[in-house]
C-alpha cells in the first residue's frame, strides 16, 4: 500500500460571500493554487477540481501507455494529450460524465500504428486512476472551531 498525504489550506468566512481560493501542498513539492471554476465563483487562473481530475486521469493513462509501449519495444518519441472534461447535471447532481483523451503520439519511423493504438487502448485497463473513478470515497473530516 502507498499513501500520498497532502494538505488543502483555505481561510475565509462563509458568513457572507466567501473566497473559493485555496492552496494544495505536500512535502517536497511546489504548492498548487486551486479554486473553483469561474462559473462557480472561483478564479480561472487557478487549477479547479475538474482540471485536476482530467490531468490526473490523463497523466496516469499516459504513464501506463508509455510503460506498455516500452515492454513491447515501441519507440514513442512524444505524447501531447488534449483532454476535455465534461461536467454535467444528472439526476439533479453535478458530476463528471465524460473525459476525452485525445493525444497526439509521436513514434519512431516504421512503427506499426496498429500496435501503438492497441497499447493505448490497453493502457485504459491498467491505469489505476481510470479504474478508481467509481471507487468508494471515504470522508473523515476533523471539525475545529476557529479562534
Amino acid at each position: 500500500m502507498h499513501e500520498f498525504p497532502l494538505t488543502l489550506h483555505w481561510e475565509g468566512s462563509t458568513a457572507a460571500e466567501y473566497p473559493r481560493d485555496a492552496v494544495a501542498r505536500t512535502t517536497g513539492k511546489q504548492d498548487i493554487a486551486v479554486s473553483a471554476a469561474s462559473s462557480y465563483g472561483g478564479d480561472d487562473a487557478r487549477w479547479n477540481p475538474e482540471d485536476l481530475f482530467g490531468a490526473s486521469l490523463a497523466t496516469c493513462h499516459m504513464l501506463t501507455f508509455l510503460s506498455l509501449a516500452k515492454k513491447v519495444r515501441l519507440d514513442v518519441r512524444g505524447y501531447e494529450d488534449h483532454v476535455t472534461v465534461t461536467l454535467d447535471t444528472v439526476d439533479k447532481v453535478s458530476r463528471i460524465t465524460r473525459v476525452r483523451l485525445a493525444p497526439t503520439i509521436r513514434v519512431a519511423p516504421g512503427t506499426d500504428p496498429a500496435k501503438v493504438r492497441e497499447m493505448f487502448e490497453k493502457a485504459h485497463k491498467y491505469c489505476f486512476i481510470g479504474l478508481s473513478i467509481t471507487s468508494e470515497v471515504l470522508m473523515e473530516p476533523t471539525i475545529e472551531e476557529a479562534r
